[in-house]
Parts: structure tokens; C-alpha cells; sequence
């Protein structure tokens, strides 16, 4: 029953967070209100997925590098699913040997492992290991891109079509700034293990031959930053997917074409101290007395055991966290039948303006409605027990 419930409360978890919903009702800034030296731009609240700021944040262009979060991500998620480890070997094919721009030399032949091939892929920005990386988890790179576009699509990604696995230029190879936010986020929210390969900033290969330093300028120089991804072609222009946390406060700012390695650091720079300065995160006041259980009636069980979804903490606005309020809507009774996983009620997060964000409370278990046989055996064993 505890897996059951577990599974419930995950699988929940996941479906509530792929989905953008704004815990706050509010209008993002945008370029009008302040600008950064970019062509796109966006910045967003990594666990609820509001926007903050936007600028052109749905114009489609090239990404560069960036690219590479989605062949990550689909590469964290072979790991997870047990497909691949981390220690196996990566082969390297001649069309891998060949990427140009960004990589570490790979040779057809040589044996890599996965992590080593993640870590030229996240501190180098190595091409030619994310190619081999693709081949590997995908069986080509052509399969590997295929997969690559039907994720995007399940993640909401209405803007975005991947013509490589490693973002070099390439007609029809498009995104924009909110559909990389959107695949930035899930690879943050649930893979965070990812940071321990985007925050190291020098690393080495091939016993010490091959230094690795991270494209990443902004791990030397903002407090708080995570992660993610940089790039940089010629139709792209200078990018990165920045991602910082601060007092539980966690953002992820996109900057798209920009014209310089220094332009890119200063734009995603003012998005997050905008972002830390006007926002933060606050604790979720669940009511000490919120029910756990409500009773039913014609039920095979006399009670049904609620789960909450309410997350454990909220956005808020500077300075206002302190005042946010929980209230529980739940009936007094329920009549059965009762499926596993209905919502019973809700959980409603309310400031001095009203309702920020409601949260459902659902069924942890089903309970079946009560039948002559089942009230038979009741009271058999009423009687047997008082005999």
C-alpha cells in the first residue's frame, strides 16, 4: 500500500510540474520595463514555471549548444530507466570524429566512458561527444534526433525542431527562448544530479592529457548559479541557459543572440538579480489540523485516506511570503465508490488579494462501494468475534 500511495504521489508530482502553471498572478516584465543585450530572452521560476520576464520569447532561432539540454536529458533519462550506466563505454564513430566547432579530439575507436563523455558535454561543450553520446543512447544520430523532437513535443515544446544532437548550424534547426526554459526546467527539476557535472569548473580526460575548462563564465562570478548551458554559432549568436538558486529560491534565465561572451553573462546577470531581488520562496502554511482522513459512506472501508499536493513551498513577491495563508475545501462525507487518484478537494493558497494557487487533494486509495456479500461477511464477523 505505501509503494501504491508513493507511486501515486509521483506519478502526480511529475504531471503537475510539466505543466506551467504560474503560482502567482502576475504580468512578466518585459523589454519595455528593462532591457538586456540579447535578441530573446526569458526568465522563469524553475519550480513553478512562471515567467518573470520576457522578451521576443517566442520568436524562433538557432540555439546553438543548447541544443545539447535535450540530448542530456534524454540521456538522463536512459540512466534512470537502467538502458545504459555510467561506466559503460561510448564507441566513437567516424561521423562523431568528424563534428567540427566545440570538442575534444575524439578518434574512431577510442573508448570513453558515459560519465567521461558527460562531463566533455557539459564543461567543454564537446560536439563530438554528444554526437557519440546520441549514437550511443539512440543507435544513430538520425534516430537519436527523432527522439529528441518527440520529447519535445510530450514537454510542450510547440516552437522547436532538432535537426542534430548538438546544436551546430543547420537549416530548419529552430527553437525559441520559452521552449528552451521549458526543457531547461525539466532537466533541473528532475535531474538535478546534472549539476554535478555543468558546476565543475576544470576537469580532466584521458588520464590528465585533456583539460577541461567550463564554457560557463558566470560559476566564477554570480553567487548561487547551478548551471546550465551555453552556446555560441554564427546564426545563433551568443547564448546560455542560466540556472541559479538562492534562499530556496530557484530561476532559469535564457539570453538568445546576443553579440558577445560578455553581453550573454551581463544579460542573464541582470535577469537573475531581477528575479532574486522582486521574488522569493515561501513555505506552504499547511493547517496543523488538516484532515488526514474523511469518512464514507456505503463503503467497503469506513474512511478514505486523502494525499495532499500542495509543494512545500511557493512563489512569492519580496517580502510577502510571511503573509500567504492555506486554506482546506473538502466535504464532510463521501459516498462510495471511490476511485484512487479523484480529487476529493483542494487546497487553496491565498494572499490578502485572494487565491494564488490551488492545490488538489485526491484519493490515496480506491474504496469500493459496499455489496450484500461484503455486509454478509460483516456481519459474520461481528458475530464470530462477540461469540
Amino acid at each position: 500500500m505505501k509503494k501504491r500511495v508513493a507511486a501515486l504521489i509521483l506519478g502526480l508530482f511529475f504531471i503537475l510540474n510539466a505543466l506551467p502553471c504560474a503560482a502567482l498572478d502576475i504580468n512578466p516584465a518585459t523589454d519595455r520595463d528593462f532591457d538586456v543585450p540579447c535578441q530573446a530572452a526569458i526568465l522563469i521560476d524553475e519550480d513553478s514555471g512562471t515567467v518573470l520576464y520576457e522578451k521576443n520569447a517566442d520568436e524562433s532561432r538557432p540555439i546553438a549548444s543548447i541544443t545539447k539540454i535535450m540530448t542530456l536529458l534524454l540521456t538522463f533519462e536512459a540512466l534512470e530507466a537502467g538502458k545504459v550506466s555510467l561506466s559503460d563505454i561510448v564507441p566513437v564513430s567516424e561521423h562523431a570524429y568528424h563534428m567540427g566547432g566545440s570538442q575534444i579530439w575524439l578518434e574512431p575507436g577510442e573508448q570513453l566512458t558515459l560519465d567521461e563523455m558527460l562531463k566533455a558535454i557539459c564543461i567543454s561543450s564537446a560536439n563530438d561527444a554528444a554526437v557519440a553520446v546520441a549514437e550511443f543512447i539512440g543507435g544513430s544520430e538520425p534516430v537519436f534526433v527523432e527522439r529528441m523532437n518527440a520529447r519535445a513535443k510530450e514537454l510542450g515544446m510547440q516552437s522547436t525542431t532538432f535537426r542534430n544532437a548538438c546544436g551546430l548550424d543547420e537549416d530548419g534547426h529552430l527553437s525559441t527562448a520559452r521552449d528552451v526554459a521549458i526543457m531547461s526546467r525539466e532537466m533541473l527539476l528532475n535531474h538535478p544530479e546534472i549539476e554535478n557535472y555543468c558546476t565543475v569548473w576544470m576537469d580532466t580526460l584521458r588520464g590528465g592529457t585533456t583539460q577541461l575548462v567550463n564554457t560557463n563564465k558566470l560559476l566564477k562570478s554570480y553567487n548561487g548559479i547551478t548551471g546550465l548551458k551555453t552556446g555560441t554559432t554564427g546564426k545563433a549568436g551568443v547564448c546560455i541557459s542560466a540556472s541559479a538558486s538562492r534562499d530556496d529560491l530557484r530561476l532559469i534565465a535564457v539570453v538568445l543572440g546576443s553579440s558577445s561572451g560578455k553581453e550573454r553573462f551581463a544579460a542573464a546577470t541582470s535577469l537573475l538579480d531581477y528575479g532574486f531581488a522582486m521574488f522569493e520562496s515561501a513555505l506552504v502554511p499547511i493547517p496543523a489540523d488538516a484532515p488526514k482522513t474523511l469518512p464514507v459512506q456505503k463503503g467497503e472501508e469506513p474512511a478514505l485516506e486523502l494525499c495532499y499536493t500542495a509543494p512545500e513551498r511557493c512563489l512569492a513577491v519580496k517580502g510577502q511570503g510571511s503573509a500567504l495563508q492555506a486554506e482546506v475545501e473538502l466535504p464532510q462525507t463521501l459516498e462510495a465508490p471511490i476511485r484512487e487518484g479523484s480529487v476529493i478537494g483542494s487546497l487553496n493558497i491565498k494572499n490578502s488579494q485572494g487565491i494564488l494557487q490551488s492545490c488538489p487533494i485526491i484519493a490515496a486509495k480506491p474504496v469500493g462501494a459496499r455489496s450484500f456479500s461484503g455486509c454478509f461477511r460483516r456481519v459474520v464477523n461481528a458475530l464470530w468475534l462477540t461469540a
